[in-house]
């Protein structure tokens, strides 16, 4: 007897669409070359760039090359996401609500406050979509409504999307990985656009720095 697959409900469907929006959203964001100013440049080359969309806001770009193979990244950053709190000082929990067949999730992310507590704790309900497409990999996301998240006392709920995480091999060298992040995001509350700005930019090259020890610290498979 063949095991029926279980249709979609229209809730999860609608997830399902969501998820595809910000993938969709976020290609055409980053496909676009045009008019993105520099924010940050690391010494080792890692930078942020910005620019603002009419229908969007100010959105955030890092770019970087990990030496890793974006299988390994890939696994880490989705099928560990629960363990990011771990090691990375910016979130303190990254929790997966719900499952939607193979690509689709609703998480929970809570973050810390920044140093000085200048920017407080923020948590996001987000909706993520996580393709492979050949060599390339996304994990694209963008805030949802989830009844079973309301908001959490001591965060400020903050909005993002779309937001998505891009893995190719590097061109160079193919066990490099080219590794970008759209960020867009919405902090609430009361905040100077230029601490905003600081915040966001700051927090993208954090992440690249703590998934770099992340991956040194893994051991390699045997």
């Amino acid at each position: 007897s063949r095991i029926e697959e279980k249709p979609y409900s229209e809730v999860e469907m609608s997830y399902v669409k969501q998820g595809e929006e910000a993938l969709q959203k976020s290609i055409s964001i980053l496909s676009d070359q045009d008019n993105w100013k520099t924010e940050i440049v690391a010494a080792n080359g890692d930078k942020v760039l910005s620019k603002v969309l009419p229908d969007i806001g100010k959105v955030f770009k890092l770019e970087v090359v990990l030496d890793q193979y974006p299988d390994r990244l890939y696994g880490e950053l989705v099928d560990n996401m629960e363990q990011m709190g771990d090691w990375n000082p910016n979130v303190k929990q990254v929790k997966i609500l719900q499952r939607i067949g193979q690509d689709t999730m609703v998480t929970h992310e809570m973050a810390a406050e920044t140093a000085g507590n200048i920017v407080g704790p923020r948590d996001f309900v987000s909706v993520r979509c996580a393709k492979r497409r050949g060599s390339t990999c996304f994990l694209a996301g963008m805030s949802t409504r989830y009844t079973g998240m309301p908001e959490q006392k001591g965060f400020i709920r903050a909005e993002n999307g779309p937001t998505c995480i891009v893995l190719r091999p590097n061109a160079e060298d193919p066990t490099k990985t080219k590794f970008t992040w759209l960020l867009s995001i919405d902090l609430k509350g009361w905040l100077p656009k230029t601490i905003i700005n600081q915040v966001l930019s700051q927090t993208q090259m954090d992440f690249a720095q703590h998934l770099r020890d992340r991956m040194e610290t893994i051991a390699l498979p045997c």
